[in-house]
């Protein structure tokens, strides 16, 4: 299996095994988790925070990497784009191709608008597709979107701005139906009935998923619809959108394109402009690994801040307390949550049970991370660890439950020889999720007219802390919101007041670079990490992959 210290700390759970099954760890208090976050918690140390200096979040914090990036240089200077060359000409401009940013294009292009939607990799390479667990709704019987209201807004630390979380929640029954008409080959009972369970900080039943390949499954779908709307959805892929153009009135009217295949720039011109452009995994805070797909790299809050859009909560992040620690080949891969809602336990190496396994995230990583520092991790050559002891599920729900509820889960790790029906797992957290972004309003406007933000990179909807299924469901709500709203504004705004466009906000960005004393070469959006420490051929291969 992993080799023989590896196998001998296996041994430990396994001799453990019968005892853990049974015991049930009590939940920490409101104080006891407020200790833990406040040790171990990433986001509570704060060396790994630098000042904002300039933007309309100034005098704030916000990760060191990511400060870099919202402070660097634009990609190119204002004076080299002609504006006046206008390579696309739509009413609704979607940049990223996620389950947001397809689920905005499907809603604006069933209101009669013409949209483009433009994303640097295809259409679907998003962190949609890596969802695994599931998708909140609360639409059984002894459940209400009221008490996913009080899980959501709690678990989020009451942080989260109350109109944005009513929506969500409000508007999850409906999505799953939506979602469902399209396509969706959510997980039924032979009656037709969704089945349900638990994620950490629920207090109902109301996780609806597809076996573990949920998010994949409902990208799946929206990419489907998206590119069957050919009449109406022109997609333009591999082309990293890297500046937001405005009008003379200061409205967002279209963004400066660049073809990472080609390095050629281009305009697209448009009435509305959302950006969907998903998380920042790929920015490796604090050397983090992450389970977010190769082009998570935060590039919709650096365009939008550029843009004079303000941000809420960049200082938070969401570790996702099961990555995978072992092997290496999939170091940071996600451990879905529904792991430990079917019954495997959280033990450290002397095999122990040490926490409950549904608390909320960032409880459970900190958890991890104190159990690792404080010497009750399991040492490994890949990542010190704890063990995640999946052979409880079938324990407690019978042989057969892993092929069938989670066979993502047991494909990943059998590859490597290790069959998580009778071996534990290593897990450590992987940085997972941008809690904050641009914020916005409940139809996902900014404080820049013309310009709407949904899915990951906004701010405001799960606080400073988001319960597993309400990324999915996040997503997909504001990201139809979006797309509903746009549909709207789009027959109400004329090409011909999007006539003065210009890149005026880039040139004072610029100058407030300067004034600030910010003078290194580090230029943004990032589009794409960089893994080869200074291979030429790679730079240039892919353009600005080398920044």
């Amino acid at each position: 299996m992993y080799g023989n210290e590896l196998d001998e700390a296996a041994k430990i759970v396994a001799a453990k095994r019968d005892e853990n099954l049974k015991f049930e760890h009590a939940r920490l208090t409101a104080d006891e988790k407020d200790d833990l976050l406040k040790k171990f918690h990433p986001d509570r140390i704060a060396s790994q925070f630098s000042e904002l200096k300039i933007g309309p979040n100034k005098g704030q914090k916000a990760p060191i990497e990511l400060t870099q990036m919202l402070q660097a240089k634009p990609r190119f200077e204002p004076e080299q784009i002609d504006l006046n060359h206008v390579d696309y000409e739509t009413d609704v401009l979607v940049i990223g191709g996620g389950g947001a940013g397809t689920s905005a294009a499907i809603m604006a292009s069933e209101a009669g608008a013409k949209v483009l939607l433009v994303t640097k990799l295809r259409v679907g390479d998003a962190n949609t597709m890596m969802a695994e667990g599931g998708i909140q709704a609360a639409d059984k019987p002894n459940d209400s979107p009221a008490q996913h209201y009080l899980d959501a807004f709690g678990g989020g630390h009451f942080d989260g701005k109350p109109e944005l979380v009513y929506t969500l929640v409000n508007k999850a029954p409906s999505v799953i139906k939506w979602l469902n008409d399209l396509g969706v080959e959510f997980d039924k009972s032979e009656d037709g009935t969704m089945v349900t369970t638990h994620g950490g900080g629920t207090s109902r039943k109301r996780m609806h998923a597809c076996k573990d390949y949920s998010g994949a499954e409902i990208m799946r779908t929206l990419r489907d619809e998206v590119l069957n709307r050919t009449d109406s959805v022109t997609v333009v892929d591999f082309t990293a959108a890297i500046e937001i153009i405005k009008n003379d009135k200061g409205e967002a009217c279209g963004a400066v394109l660049l073809n990472i295949e080609t390095g050629e720039l281009r305009i697209a011109k448009a009435k509305v402009v959302i950006i969907a452009t998903g998380g920042a995994g790929r920015m490796h805070y604090q050397g983090f690994p992450t389970s977010n797909h190769y082009g998570a790299t935060a590039d919709g809050l650096v365009m939008a801040y550029r843009a004079g859009a303000k941000l809420l909560y960049q200082d938070s992040l969401q570790y996702h307390p099961t990555g995978a620690a072992y092997p290496s080949q999939i170091l940071g891969k996600l451990v879905t949550e529904k792991v430990r809602s079917l019954g495997a336990k959280l033990i450290n190496k002397d095999g122990t049970v040490y926490i409950h396994p549904l608390e909320t995230r960032d409880v459970n990583a900190s958890g991890i991370i104190r159990e690792v520092k404080e010497g009750r991790g399991v040492d490994n050559p890949v990542q010190p660890a704890v063990w995640l002891d999946t052979p409880m599920i079938e324990m407690i729900h019978g042989e057969g439950t892993i092929l069938k509820s989670i066979p993502a889960m047991y494909n990943m790790f059998i590859k490597y020889g290790i069959d998580i029906r009778k071996e534990p797992i290593l897990v450590y957290p992987t940085l997972h999720y941008q809690n904050g972004g641009v914020e916005i309003d409940k139809t996902c406007h900014t404080n820049v007219s013309n310009l709407l933000v949904a899915g990951e990179a906004s701010g405001g909807v799960h606080g400073t802390n988001r319960l597993m299924g309400n990324s999915l469901l996040d997503v997909v709500v504001f990201g139809r919101e979006a797309g509903i709203e746009a549909g709207k504004m789009f027959k109400n705004i004329s090409l011909a007041d999007t006539s003065k466009m210009n890149l005026d906000h880039v040139k004072a960005f610029e100058k407030e670079r300067a004034d600030a004393g910010i003078n290194d070469d580090v230029v943004s959006p990032k589009i794409l990490p960089r893994y080869t420490h200074g291979n030429p051929e790679f730079e240039k291969a892919i353009p600005g992959a080398s920044k």
